[in-house]
């Protein structure tokens, strides 16, 4: 699991101006690259940094490795990419907890885990985004495991791996195909492109292979030769509110629904397993909304949000990894 997500930390870092380059959905502001990059890395550094003494991590836990990594994303989660992302890293590590081993069976399960997350966290999720892509791939993978019969060997787990790297690329090629904006400006779709150099990161750590470059040779809009697809877009206007605050399920279903009705691209997902003494469990918020005021207020009508951000959606985001602050 380190060894993935560093491998993920250092291809997006690599490949974080061409994902901006293409990325104009569902707003064009050329981030995408960065907010993977950014979320991505917040995960990786939390388990280089781990001390399982202080901490109480198991190192030979993969699923509680992967869970500590995936709520450091889930709080510092960058954009609509990096939260679903750290959506899906969450989902992934409960089948896998308690084992010491991946196996065909269980990234099978994980996989899956993390797609149905990832959808269910969106108000309105949208076909022909890095949502496909995850589904894609943790179709294909329990379909291998399936035709092995419990197989836990290490080539299972290795026809598995390159069957869910397989279905990405697919995935990805298919999206341009499923947004009008995708095929207009002719590009896949940045966050599916993402997702499949994350997804060939894992192969590669688990196979100890050296990564597919030639994954992403014809992908429409992704040669350096091309233009930053996103610049020639009209700006979108409205800003990026992000937040972590502590709810009960009923309040969390009031804040979902009023936020649907405040704007658009809301990801709501709950940050750890456990609810606290008054039965609230606290949740990452992600919304576009026109204008913050309304939204913050909302927000804070139903308790006190931490980790609060505002980003302008005509700007793209500070590579240092500063997002914008509340009351730009």
């Amino acid at each position: 699991m380190k060894r993935w997500l560093g491998k993920a930390e250092t291809a997006l870092g690599n490949h974080s101006d061409r994902l901006n380059a293409i990325n104009i959905f569902p707003v064009a502001d050329g981030d995408t690259g960065t907010n993977l990059y950014l979320t991505v890395r917040a995960a990786s550094r939390a388990l280089q940094e781990a001390a399982p003494e202080g901490a109480g991590l198991q190192l030979n836990d993969v699923g509680a490795v992967l869970a500590h990594a995936g709520q450091a994303a889930m709080e510092q989660a960058k954009g609509n990419s990096g939260t679903l992302f750290s959506v899906f890293l969450c989902a992934a590590a409960e089948p896998l907890a308690g084992h010491a081993r991946l196996t065909s069976s269980l990234l099978a399960a994980a996989l899956n885990r993390a797609q149905i997350r990832a959808w269910s966290a969106l108000s309105d999720p949208v076909p022909g985004t890095m949502l496909s892509v995850m589904e894609a791939a943790g179709r294909a993978a329990a379909a291998i495991d399936a035709g092995h019969n419990g197989n836990d060997s290490n080539h299972a787990l290795g026809l598995v791996l390159d069957a869910a790297v397989e279905a990405a690329l697919e995935a990805v090629v298919r999206t341009e195909g499923q947004l009008d904006a995708l095929q207009a400006a002719h590009v896949v779709d940045a966050g599916g492109v993402g997702m499949l150099l994350i997804l060939d990161c894992l192969r590669s750590a688990v196979l100890g292979e050296e990564l597919r470059n030639e994954l992403l040779d014809g992908l429409h809009g992704y040669d350096l030769q091309d233009p930053h697809i996103h610049t020639d877009m009209p700006d979108d206007d409205g800003v990026e509110v992000m937040c972590t605050i502590s709810l009960s399920p009923l309040d969390a279903a009031t804040l979902r629904q009023r936020l649907d009705e405040l704007g658009d691209s809301v990801i709501m997902s709950q940050v750890g397993p456990s609810a606290d003494a008054e039965g609230r469990y606290r949740w990452r918020v992600h919304v576009h909304v026109p204008d913050s005021g309304p939204a913050l207020a909302m927000i804070r009508s139903l308790g006190e949000p931490a980790d609060v951000s505002v980003s302008e959606l005509a700007l793209p985001r500070d590579p240092s990894g500063e997002v914008g602050a509340e009351g730009r």
